[in-house]
């Protein structure tokens, strides 16, 4: 069986491609070989930030492998798979390194799902995004429910999932659902600026932060503080700290060491 899963590292950064041919639909395949890419590069010192995307510019993912669904009609045992998609999502949004996903055409059903488990979303200009499971007579079940709500509002969520229909990408755009939107063509070599730029920052600060917001979203605001307190505090603690505090003294850029501790 070929590899659908590549990755290439560069500069501090990997990008992941999904190389499903025709559509790279999100079945078994897929899903295991990501979440051992995924592990691989969280333990990988050289790499400090990621790219995920879809191979050709027609499609980032078309969603989950609908070929596989009919052996799902009437099967409590299609519990596992479900539940180690979750687990993949779960690593990525999880991650200690920055996750980029750059949407190079259609994002649909599962593909959505996975672009919101990583940290920021950029997006062609010719990209197509929704949740259209509603017009199979099922609903987003990787995810999409819980996260999507939390990114643009549950109105505007309930409005993608009750009708289905895709939004381009300005729109996306507009209600939060990407970060940036770029000519056609472009998306690569803008993902690798901000991949490269986020390599260099301190990885122990943006694992601190991916830690505090997200415990944030899961507690009240008086939690949350609480643990931003302590998480700041032992900021101060981490040699990058001081590296960066000395190099703002002494006009310098900073050299972190990307450790994460």
């Amino acid at each position: 069986m070929n590899k659908v899963i590549e990755v290439q590292k560069e500069n501090g950064y990997a990008i992941v491609t999904i190389n499903k041919p025709p559509v790279n639909a999100l079945g078994e395949q897929v899903a295991s070989e990501l979440l051992d890419a995924f592990t691989l590069i969280e333990n990988d010192g050289e790499v400090r930030s990621v790219i995920l995307t879809g191979a050709g510019d027609k499609f980032f993912m078309a969603g989950a492998d609908i070929k596989e669904f009919p052996s799902w009609l009437g099967n409590p045992e299609m519990i596992n798979q479900v539940k180690f998609n979750h687990q993949l999502f779960n690593k990525i949004e999880k991650l200690r390194k920055p996750t980029i996903a750059l949407l190079n055409g259609l994002t649909l059903g599962g593909g959505c799902e996975l672009a919101l488990s990583c940290d920021f979303r950029i997006a062609e200009k010719h990209s197509k995004i929704g949740f259209p499971e509603i017009d199979l007579g099922i609903f987003p079940g990787g995810g999409g429910t819980q996260r999507l709500p939390k990114l643009v509002g549950k109105s505007k969520a309930k409005e993608l999932m009750f009708f289905g229909e895709s939004i381009s990408a300005e729109e996306a755009l507009s209600i939060g659902l990407v970060n940036k939107v770029v000519d056609s063509g472009a998306g690569l070599e803008v993902a690798k600026q901000w991949a490269t730029k986020l390599a260099s920052k301190s990885s122990n600060a943006i694992n601190l932060i991916k830690n505090t917001i997200d415990y944030g979203y899961e507690h009240t605001f008086t939690e949350g503080i609480e643990y931003e307190t302590e998480l700041f505090c032992n900021v101060f603690q981490h040699q990058d700290a001081f590296e960066g505090i000395h190099a703002f003294i002494e006009k310098r850029k900073p050299v972190f060491n990307q450790s994460i501790k």
